[in-house]
């Protein structure tokens, strides 16, 4: 017989009956049952009841042990009579009637249950993630992780693709969010870099004649933390050569497409391909760029309405040729009460209020202090355009659309939301394309790149030459799935004249382009094909797919808000000697 089981604790079942076993795990849970002791042992694959007897050897010591001890036993499986049947447990027909024990790890107090998964501080959690990670969910969470990666791999290999593996000792790059530094032994005064993607290795690789490369790409980026974003993190990096945008979609949406399906358990997944909205109308209609399609609101310009009087504060915003009203509708909002929350959160969130016109069920008409101002007749006109009936309501932002956008957008969430409106059982993807090349600085009052500067502009040289650099668009995208950006993408510019004059127009000289991304540049001189790729992110796709809402409960090792590994004390100090061998002096922060 093997030294520790013949069989996993989630692997009996009823056609095992009366069969000897040997099985180890965890006391998951102990129960004394009138001088029976009930065991449930727990392994990586489940749970299985042991029974034991007061005249079992070793029953003396299993009563006094705690739970996460881990024990070995010897015993026979049994039936249970069929009112014990558990059916909720695959081995929930049997148990084992245990003859032997063993105690291969005796547990100390714990300091957080596993049995029942109550809420803990994720201080505690965090500290002890080793116990974390036993507790069901968490441990369900990471092998979806690990399924999920598999079936990536497979779904990209079928397709063509050949993983590739990239440096993770390289260059600082200038571009991006800060970099994670490492000083050189060898090379006193220099500092090597965490790659914050392989992004230009990948294009280096397509420049090397490689076609369809993908790889699960560790990346690094020194950035403030959130629920969503880690200091480290994983993405399927992908780049193809001799591509259109068409090409890589319709390369990328079988995989997202598949994966989710797969992993979905029964939600609906949008059908490919995947509907595309422009940047400037997915700012226009959700007020952002990672609009989340469960949510049906769609918000809609009625500046007209209220230019030259009516509503004063709304006309004389509107004076300003810049400015617009923004409506957002809330179908079934019709009530007092609902408005005043909805201005009430506006308030909470630093703005003066938030305007609104509803039709309550016990009143004969619009009503609120926009419709009394505005009269009956653009009223009608207003709420008419939005498809807003008896019961109904909606809500008025004005202003800048640039700097209200944002405001916007969190108000139609936190409408869709609060009325029901959003279908929380499916999975909705979307393209977002056709992102700007160019922005104004609004700090410089000068032309800066918007998104990836790397992005080949649509119209190439020609509308770099001849375009006002705010009207040209990239091919540049964004997939996005229930709100959140999963990743973003672009087809390269992979000509150096291109590059050059792009970088210029953003203010960099050529003298900066070939010190920063001399690499790059040399290489597109000797032949460059055209390519593009995208690289959604491994740990935002998994988050979704377990139902989580933050990235730290499906990475089995996360770090904390404040970016530390509560569990090996990181980061921590060093010693005197390993400073002395990089060639650093510490250069504390002055304390005000």
């Amino acid at each position: 017989m093997h030294a520790y089981r013949t069989h996993t604790c989630g692997a009996l079942r009823a056609a095992d009956t009366g069969q000897p076993v040997r099985l180890s795990g965890w006391i998951h849970r102990k129960r004394d049952h009138g001088g029976l002791v009930f065991i449930d042992l727990r392994d990586h694959y489940g749970l299985t009841q042991l029974v034991f007897a007061p005249e079992t050897p070793g029953f003396a010591t299993v009563e006094r042990l705690r739970a996460e001890s881990v024990i070995r036993i010897d015993g026979e499986v049994v039936a249970r009579t069929p009112e014990t049947v558990n059916p909720n447990l695959p081995t929930g027909e049997v148990e084992v009637r245990v003859k032997a024990v063993d105690v291969l790890s005796e547990a100390a107090e714990l300091p957080l249950p596993v049995f029942g998964e109550p809420d803990y501080p994720e201080e505690i959690r965090l500290k002890h993630r080793y116990l974390d990670l036993r507790r069901e969910t968490l441990h369900r969470n990471i092998v979806l992780r690990s399924k999920v990666i598999h079936s990536i791999r497979n779904r990209m290999i079928g397709q063509g693709f050949l993983e590739y593996q990239t440096p993770i000792l390289t260059a600082s790059s200038p571009e991006g969010a800060r970099d994670f530094l490492v000083p050189s032994r060898l090379h006193p005064s220099k500092f090597y870099a965490l790659p914050q993607a392989p992004q230009q290795f990948k294009q280096l690789l397509m420049v090397s004649g490689f076609d369809r490369y993908f790889q699960i790409a560790p990346c690094f980026r020194d950035e403030d933390l959130r629920a969503d974003r880690s200091l480290e993190f994983y993405q399927l990096d992908v780049e193809m050569s001799f591509v259109t945008q068409e090409d890589v979609f319709a390369a990328i949406e079988p995989v997202m497409h598949g994966v989710f399906e797969e992993f979905a358990n029964g939600k609906p997944v949008t059908p490919y391909p995947f509907p595309r909205i422009p940047y400037r109308e997915a700012m226009a209609k959700y007020g952002t760029d990672k609009p989340d399609l469960r949510n049906p609101l769609i918000m809609q310009d009625v500046s007209d309405h209220f230019r030259g009087g009516g509503f004063g504060l709304f006309a004389r915003i509107l004076e300003d040729k810049k400015n617009a009203v923004w409506a957002i509708p809330a179908p079934k909002g019709g009530s007092r009460a609902f408005c005043d929350r909805m201005n009430s959160w506006a308030q909470g969130e630093g703005q003066p209020g938030l305007g609104y016109i509803f039709w309550s069920d016990d009143q004969g008409g619009w009503g609120g202090p926009i419709a009394k101002n505005l009269g009956a007749e653009k009223t009608d006109a207003v709420m008419g355009q939005l498809g807003m009936h008896q019961g109904d309501a909606a809500f008025f932002v004005a202003g800048d659309p640039k700097v209200f956008a944002k405001f916007a957008g969190g108000a139609r969430t936190k409408v869709g939301t609060d009325l029901k409106l959003v279908d929380e059982d499916r999975f909705e993807f979307v393209w977002i394309v056709d992102f700007p090349m160019f922005e104004m600085n609004e700090e410089t009052n000068h032309v800066d790149f918007s998104h990836n500067p790397f992005s080949m502009p649509q119209g190439e040289l020609e509308a770099l030459e001849t375009k006002d650099p705010l009207d040209i668009l990239a091919y540049q995208y964004d997939i996005v799935c229930n709100g959140y950006e999963l990743c973003s993408g672009a087809v390269r510019n992979h000509r150096p004249d291109v590059m050059l004059k792009a970088f210029d127009i953003a203010g960099y000289g050529p003298n900066v382009v070939e010190e920063q991304f001399g690499g790059m540049l040399n290489a597109f001189r000797h032949g460059a094909p055209p390519h593009g790729g995208l690289a959604p992110g491994i740990d935002r796709i998994v988050m979704l797919l377990a139902g989580e809402t933050a990235i730290r409960e499906v990475i089995a090792f996360p770090l904390n808000q404040q970016g530390q590994d509560l569990l090996m004390n990181a980061p921590s100090e060093v010693t005197e000697k390993q400073l002395k061998e990089l060639h650093v002096r510490l250069a504390p922060p002055i304390k005000v």
